[in-house]
């Protein structure tokens, strides 16, 4: 059976140039995170440190190094035999995430509110100006990322390192999840959702805590029912079954 997951997906990465000597693990590591990030290398795909050195021009050295980093952002795995693949998305682990992040929303944009500064506000607002462009573009792997500096930009407002380094870790972990969200709409990210990281910014500006708190965890309802019908679509509910009258 064809996992849903390979509807849609790019062909397999091409081989590249040969990378400059001294840039080549953090050239091969961004290389491999889009490609991650971009289901062109879907879940579970192996990540072979000879393949992946033929492919960049470089020693298994550089490629080790940057699959290190991705392991440790958990978009990689190490298997008990040492290999590396491409990090599963573990469905069974997805509700109590979902729990924790729409908890997180809600506590960052409230803490926020609470506490920020000027220059917070002023960097909130430039990364939803970049989220903004980013939208704009139709840009999705623009937009994952813009999409997690700004609510990281919320989160640190609230000034507790451990709220936002907790909240960057969900965030990254679900940025795959937020890929299959935005192919929903086939890239083209519906103007209101925009809007809603404007409302948030208005209430943190106002420094409303409560109207914060339920903006923030209204925005997180709206993504967690989205990749919820996007995991489990019910079709058979939609179907009709009687036969129709000539």
């Amino acid at each position: 059976m064809r996992s849903r997951l390979d509807d849609g997906q790019a062909d397999a990465p091409s081989p590249r140039s040969p990378v400059p000597r001294g840039t080549a693990s953090p050239v091969i590591y961004d290389a491999l995170k889009q490609d991650i990030l971009n289901l062109t290398l879907s879940p579970g795909h192996p990540l072979d440190e000879t393949g992946l050195s033929e492919r960049f021009g470089t020693s298994r050295t550089p490629v080790r190094e940057a699959l290190v980093r991705l392991v440790a952002e958990g978009l990689a795995s190490t298997l008990p035999n040492r290999n590396t693949i491409v990090a599963v998305l573990d469905f069974a682990s997805l509700p109590p995430y979902l729990d924790a992040l729409t908890l997180m929303y809600r506590v960052s944009t409230r803490l926020a509110a609470e506490r920020r500064t000027a220059a917070d506000l002023d960097a909130i607002s430039a990364a939803q100006a970049r989220f903004a462009e980013a939208v704009a573009r139709e840009d999705a792997l623009a937009m994952l990322h813009t999409n997690r500096d700004f609510h990281l930009a919320i989160a640190a407002a609230g000034q507790n390192p451990y709220y936002t380094e907790f909240f960057s870790r969900l965030l990254n972990e679900g940025m795959r999840l937020l890929r299959l969200y935005y192919r929903r709409f086939d890239d083209r990210l519906p103007p209101r959702y925009v809007d809603e990281h404007d409302g948030l910014i208005e209430a943190i500006a106002m420094q409303n805590p409560d109207l914060a708190e339920v903006l923030g965890g209204e925005h997180a309802v709206q993504i967690v029912t989205q990749l919820q019908s996007l995991m489990v679509p019910n079709l058979g509910a939609h179907i009709t079954l009687t036969a129709r009258s000539a």
